[in-house]
């Protein structure tokens, strides 16, 4: 049995469950999991039953596809239901998510009065002990998920949380918001060794209660750390550690500034449920190329992006269970939008006069009854509107695309994260993961080129192996920015090798005899130099922060000394980086005894508040080093912009 065999199974009767369990079984929780997955499992309809062992089965009713109720999880063994079986089925399913992409023209509901209940006030923030100044910052961090199911009887919020310019969170969400950061606490205390079902069950807890008090961001930033310690003690190969370190710090930093944020802050950390489409009336749109998806959950389908008469981009896709295959078949069907019968392919090469329209914040288009659209005349990437994509220099662009995909951006913020350059091909570099393509762009700017998918049933990894047979090419291309210190993006599309049309590079194969030279080899560039941040010894704190993840506070609390790391990381200018990591270490390894010299219990809201500091400050710096990059011409200094330290924990 794996978790995808299982219906998902709501937050509150998974803690619920978790919670009805004496001490004993509770112990017993983590190994019941371990041996319930082994178990063989079968679905009939609504109902998933797993055989615990040859006389007793235990089943999950999920009518509509979810585990609702606690009266849904039925076992037959002799204790239940009282047993540890329920608990451990529940908690062995993925966590529901109630509140899907919404429906067309959703109708909005203002959130309900909240209940008055009594605050819990966050731990000391020891920051504050080193001079540190690390309040809040101003700017909404990024949602990394979606808040779970809607309150029986109660439709859910799909508005924004909107907020009175002077309004303060209540102290019913300032409760929650507490025990949020309580619950993310003691998984970085725990570690992900440690933060096993009961760990989980709490944070599932908090989330719903989250939700209740209509905290949908920092709820459903608790479900997707939930989801990622499940896949770190899993084993899945997909798991990354670097997801986990943003999904707490997003936890905690979002927790922490309920209190103390008001007006549009408070909205945005508050967020929403769900992101409405909203009219945009009519639009003549020019297709740019279309993009296969492919999910590490097994989703498959396509994206096609469409730029609007006034340099605006929007996408229209098609995403379903399905992985690689169902993405190539899917690039030929036709899109859902309107009365057009062009299919995605098409799509990216034509146009669409679209009236009605209508738009998520994030640019995609909506396909309701209303919305009326029929073929037009495309544009060429070298006319008008779409040639205007490509005149904004580089470094403008990198911003632009960096504002988009920073960790903790704006989660109502709009922007792409799409550069648009003109390059010549210089051949392939080599890099520890492989190679890539290197190009040079406007000012001077060498940058990497890689592929989005390595699958070998798309097209990306030859039609880059190709290309790097034809150094002096000069192309016009469509990429994503990765976040690096040295310009480097995915390449997605680009204009053919003879000038003719376009090509998806996900979808289209180029050939040999595409190129001006079919016979050439591919041809390797000299080493480069390592970009602006390539010598930072910032990753020695980043290595302290993704250490205390997986084996918790007493990872750092055993190391001996970090003078040498520190006195490095001053000299290479981040004095605020060397204080962090002496603090952080140095909470991490405090513990204090009472007056009969017995150990005192943690201070895990102190080293919570610490890490939160320096993955906030890690992240920022990166970010500044990537923009430093797309900024630097060949042989020029570069100077990395200042980070201020109020923003670190955010």
């Amino acid at each position: 049995m794996n978790a995808a065999q299982l219906p998902p199974v709501a937050p509150e009767v998974t803690a619920t469950l978790v919670e009805g369990l004496s001490p004993r079984l509770r112990k017993r929780l983590d190994a019941a999991v371990t041996k319930l997955a082994a178990r063989p499992t079968h679905r009939d309809g609504d109902t998933t039953t797993i055989e615990v062992d040859d006389e007793t089965e235990l089943r999950l009713y999920a009518p509509g596809g979810v585990v609702a109720k606690v009266e849904d999880v039925t076992c037959g063994c002799l204790l239940a239901p009282a047993c540890v079986h329920r608990a451990a089925a529940a908690c062995a399913a993925p966590a529901a998510d109630l509140a899907p992409e919404p429906a067309e023209q959703a109708t909005p509901e203002a959130p309900g009065p909240a209940s008055a209940t009594a605050p819990t006030p966050f731990g000391p923030d020891a920051a504050h002990a080193l001079g540190l100044n690390v309040a809040p910052a101003s700017g909404p961090d990024t949602a990394t998920g979606v808040a779970a199911n809607a309150a029986p009887g109660r439709a859910p919020n799909t508005a924004p949380d909107a907020a009175t310019p002077h309004e303060t969170a209540g102290p019913d969400q300032r409760a929650a918001a507490d025990a949020l950061w309580s619950a993310g606490a003691a998984v970085l205390e725990a570690g992900v060794d440690g933060a096993g079902a009961v760990t989980q069950s709490a944070l599932l807890r908090a989330a719903h209660s989250a939700r209740l008090r209509h905290l949908p961001r920092a709820a459903g930033a608790a479900l997707s750390v939930v989801t990622l310690l499940r896949a770190s003690r899993a084993g899945n190969p997909s798991y990354r550690t670097a997801e986990l370190v943003t999904a707490l710090a997003e936890l905690l930093g979002t927790a922490r500034r309920v209190g103390t944020a008001s007006g549009a802050e408070l909205a945005a950390v508050r967020g929403r449920v769900r992101r409405p489409y909203s009219p945009d009336g009519s639009l003549r749109l020019y297709g740019l190329f279309t993009e296969p998806v492919v999910t590490d959950s097994g989703h498959g389908g396509v994206r096609t992006w469409v730029a609007g008469a006034d340099g605006r981009l929007f996408t229209v896709g098609d995403v379903a269970p399905g992985g690689v295959g169902r993405a190539l078949g899917v690039a030929d069907r036709a899109v859902r939008l309107g009365d057009s019968a062009l299919t995605h392919r098409e799509l990216g090469r034509a146009g669409l006069a679209v009236s009605g329209a209508t738009v998520s914040p994030d640019g995609r288009l909506g396909a309701g009854k209303a919305v009326k659209a029929v073929t037009a005349r495309g544009a060429a990437w070298t006319e008008p509107p779409l040639a205007a994509l490509w005149e904004t220099p580089p470094a403008e662009q990198a911003a632009r695309a960096l504002r988009s995909t920073s960790r903790y951006a704006d989660p109502d913020g709009t922007g792409s994260d799409l550069l648009f350059l003109d390059v010549e091909l210089l051949g392939a570099v080599r890099e520890p993961g492989g190679a890539c393509l290197l190009a040079q762009c406007e000012g001077g700017v060498r940058v990497r080129l890689t592929v989005a998918d390595d699958d070998p049933a798309l097209a990306h990894r030859d039609n880059l192996a190709l290309l790097a047979a034809a150094p002096g090419t000069r192309l016009r291309i469509i990429g994503r920015l990765i976040p690096a210190t040295h310009p480097r993006l995915t390449l997605l599309a680009c204009t053919h090798p003879t000038g003719e049309g376009t090509v998806d590079l996900g979808l289209d194969r180029l050939r040999r005899a595409d190129l001006p030279d079919p016979s050439a080899p591919a041809h390797f560039a000299p080493p480069q130099p390592a970009g602006p941040g390539g010598a930072s010894p910032l990753y020695l704190l980043e290595r302290r922060v993704e250490q205390t993840v997986p084996a918790g506070r007493a990872a750092l609390g055993l190391l001996s000394d970090v003078t040498a790391e520190t006195r490095r990381i001053r000299r290479g200018g981040l004095p605020t980086a060397a204080a962090l990591l002496t603090a952080l270490c140095a909470s991490a390894a405090q513990r204090d005894r009472d007056l009969f010299g017995r150990l005192l219990p943690a201070d895990t809201d102190g080293f919570a508040a610490y890490w939160l500091a320096a993955a906030r400050y890690t992240a920022a710096v990166s970010e500044s080093l990537c923009a430093a990059a797309w900024n630097a011409t060949e042989g020029d200094p570069v100077a990395v912009p200042p980070v201020p330290v109020h923003d670190a924990a955010g």
